[in-house]
């Protein structure tokens, strides 16, 4: 008989069953949480890393390295429920083939980066990045779907926050705190998530309209009850097609939905639907960063700005190329390090932020506030938070923000 106890609680999924092993995962913990401890000691700054797929991201990387890929493994899904919990070093990649056999999805999409290097992005890199791809919008960022999580906090402290279920209300919202902030409080080692069932549907569509056209047009079907998933309005310069401005919307839910749609939209607007086979790897480069716009930089010193905006925030007036997601509300543009005033004020001018997402040369990333301006208020709460959670500046110091 197969001696249990050297694993955890055996989960049914459908006709497979999922054995989990604890021991390993556990002494990875155990041996992570006591380097902590002895940094801690010695005052020695800890660079936390999974599978460096973000690293690119923030300040400049600083402190002895942390890799937490061995904290990887799923403890435990229940498709019934529509939740798993993972070690924060498991392979995002892993974690959704798992959920895809089961009909099931991460439903924000959160990018991989494998541009970045021979890189693996990781389920803890995830939710300290707190990035989401195209369907942010109208599904929810990761933040919207942390239950709970575990981590090892500055003082060489286990601590538990959250839970399983999607009703778990008790105490403070600690586990969603976490998300975004790259890993500057502590090490994540356990996380649970709420997943969704795949969408029964999906469509494409694609028209060709100007910038300003495309947001009104995106704004008047976003009033109306419409399975609209992700959109995406870029230039394209291709050879063959010479410059166009193309809109694309994806349509997602259940069957009869997205085809009444289909009809709709294409009544309203000359447009084309993509096949699938088509669109989808597209949604997967526009998710990753690796469409056109993104891998042909425009000049050597242009940097990958990121600016957040509200959706109904009009065309930004910039001499630099622009790509628009999220039905108005992301803003990509390619243009230099030192039009980030510029950028900033006008970000702000329409209740947004403008981040230094990619800095033209590697020895820039460390620029003074890659993140944007910060008020006096919210200074001091990230002071107050790493003050709690990580009083010595252990953890990936400046990462964030100077000081933090």
């Amino acid at each position: 008989m197969r001696n249990f106890g050297f694993y955890g609680p055996l989960f049914f999924c459908g006709a497979a069953a999922i054995f989990v092993e604890w021991a390993s995962m556990d002494h990875a913990i155990a041996r992570i949480t006591e380097r902590i401890r002895t940094a801690i000691a010695e005052r020695m700054p800890l660079r936390v890393q999974g599978g460096g797929s973000k690293d690119f991201y923030g300040h400049s990387l600083q402190g002895e390295l942390l890799n937490t890929t061995d904290l990887a493994g799923i403890r435990g899904y229940e498709p019934s429920e529509l939740v798993v919990t993972a070690g924060a070093g498991t392979a995002l990649a892993e974690l959704e083939t798992l959920l895809a056999e089961h009909g099931q999805c991460l439903p924000f999409e959160p990018p991989h980066f494998s541009w970045s290097g021979v890189r693996t992005a990781t389920l803890g890199g995830m939710v300290a990045s707190g990035l989401a791809g195209p369907a942010r919008a109208s599904v929810g960022g990761v933040r919207d779907y942390v239950l709970g999580l575990q981590m090892v906090n500055g003082k060489g402290e286990s601590l538990t926050f959250g839970g399983q279920v999607m009703k778990n209300v008790a105490g403070y919202d600690v586990s969603r705190l976490m998300v975004g902030s790259l890993g500057t409080f502590g090490l994540l080692t356990e996380i649970s998530l709420k997943v969704l069932p795949t969408a029964p549907a999906e469509a494409t569509l694609c028209f060709a309209l100007p910038q300003a056209k495309a947001l009104e047009q995106v704004h008047i079907w976003g009033g109306q009850p419409l399975p609209l998933n992700a959109s995406c309005w870029v230039r394209d310069e291709s050879a063959s097609a010479g410059t166009q401005d193309l809109l694309f919307v994806r349509l997602r839910g259940a069957v009869a939905a997205v085809e009444a749609a289909c009809q709709k939209m294409l009544s309203d607007q000359q447009g084309t639907r993509m096949d699938n086979a088509q669109a989808q790897p597209d949604w997967e480069r526009c998710r990753d960063q690796q469409l056109p716009f993104f891998v042909q930089r425009p000049g050597e010193d242009m940097a990958l700005w990121r600016i957040s905006v509200a959706q109904t925030a009009p065309v930004l007036d910039l001499p630099w190329p622009q790509l628009v997601e999220w039905h108005g509300g992301l803003r990509w543009l390619w243009a230099p390090e030192n039009a980030g005033a510029q950028l900033q004020q006008l970000a702000q001018s329409h209740g947004g932020n403008a981040t230094l997402f990619v800095a033209a040369h590697a020895q820039s990333t460390g620029i003074s506030e890659p993140f944007g301006t910060k008020n006096v208020a919210q200074a001091v709460i990230e002071q107050r938070l790493k003050e709690c959670f990580d009083p010595h500046r252990i953890f990936n110091p400046g990462r964030m923000a100077q000081g933090v």
